[in-house]
C-alpha cells in the first residue's frame, strides 16, 4: 500500500471521529438542563404575619350599626325569614306560648317574663336584671342566643347575616299596636348590648326555630 491510500485511510478516520465529536456537542448544547433561571413567573409571596391576615383583617372589619341595617331593613322579608322559627314560636296576638314564648309586641319587653313561659335560669336572670327587648339586645340575642345567655335552652345555632336579622326585627317592629321607633340610623349599639355572635337558636325547649331568650323575638329568639 502507498502512502497516498495510507493517508486516505487516515483522512477518513479522523473525519469520521471528528464529526462524532461535533454532532456529541451540538446535542449537549441542544439538551442540557437549564439551571439558575427561577420559575417562569413570579409568585406572590405570603404577607408577613401570623399567617392570618385575611382572617384577621375580615374579623376586624366594624359591624354596622343596627340602627343603620333597620333603616333599608325589609319586614317582609323579615316575615318570610321568620317562618322558620313557627315551629317553636306563635307570633299572633293571644296564641300563647309553644316551646318557645309567644313573640307578639316582644320589642320593648322585659326579657323573660311572657306569662305562663318556663324560662331559664338566664333568661330570669335578665328579667331580674330588668333587661328589656331593645332592638340591639334582640340583634345580639338572635346573633348568638347562647353567647348572650349562657345556659339557654335553646338549641337554634343563630343567625349571622345581619341584613336577616334586621329584617326580622323590622318585622318584630310590626307586632304591636305602638312599635318601638328604630334607634337612629348613626347610633351605635346601645351600651351593654350582648354581642352578636352566631345565629338565631330555636327555642329553649330545644327546637330549632326562633330565638330563646326573648320571650318573644322572631325567626330565633326564644327566650327560654
Amino acid at each position: 500500500m502507498d502512502s497516498f491510500e495510507l493517508n486516505k485511510i487516515i483522512g477518513a478516520v479522523l473525519g469520521t471521529l471528528l464529526f462524532v465529536m461535533g454532532v456529541g456537542f451540538l446535542a449537549e448544547a441542544i439538551y442540557s438542563p437549564i439551571e439558575g433561571r427561577g420559575p417562569g413567573y413570579a409568585l406572590a409571596e405570603a404577607e408577613a404575619g401570623d399567617g392570618h391576615g385575611g382572617a384577621a383583617a375580615e374579623a376586624e372589619a366594624p359591624a354596622v350599626p343596627i340602627g343603620v341595617l333597620l333603616a333599608s331593613a325589609d319586614p317582609a322579608a323579615g316575615q318570610a325569614a321568620a317562618r322558620k322559627c313557627t315551629s317553636c314560636h306563635n307570633f299572633e296576638e293571644g296564641a300563647g306560648n309553644k316551646q318557645g314564648p309567644e313573640l307578639y309586641g316582644v320589642v320593648g319587653r322585659v326579657e323573660g317574663s311572657h306569662p305562663g313561659f318556663a324560662y331559664s335560669d338566664g333568661m330570669l336572670e335578665h328579667q331580674k336584671n330588668g333587661d328589656v327587648w331593645s332592638y340591639e339586645n334582640l340583634d345580639a340575642f338572635l346573633t348568638s342566643p347562647k353567647t348572650y345567655t349562657p345556659g339557654t335552652k335553646m338549641n337554634f345555632g343563630g343567625i349571622k347575616d345581619p341584613v336577616e336579622r334586621a329584617n326580622i326585627l323590622a318585622y318584630l317592629a310590626t307586632l304591636s299596636p305602638s312599635p318601638v321607633p328604630f334607634p337612629a340610623a348613626d347610633a351605635a349599639p346601645a351600651e351593654g348590648a350582648a354581642p352578636a355572635a352566631g345565629e338565631a337558636a330555636p327555642d329553649e325547649g330545644g327546637a330549632a326555630a326562633p330565638a330563646e331568650a326573648p320571650a318573644e323575638a322572631p325567626a330565633a329568639p326564644a327566650s327560654h
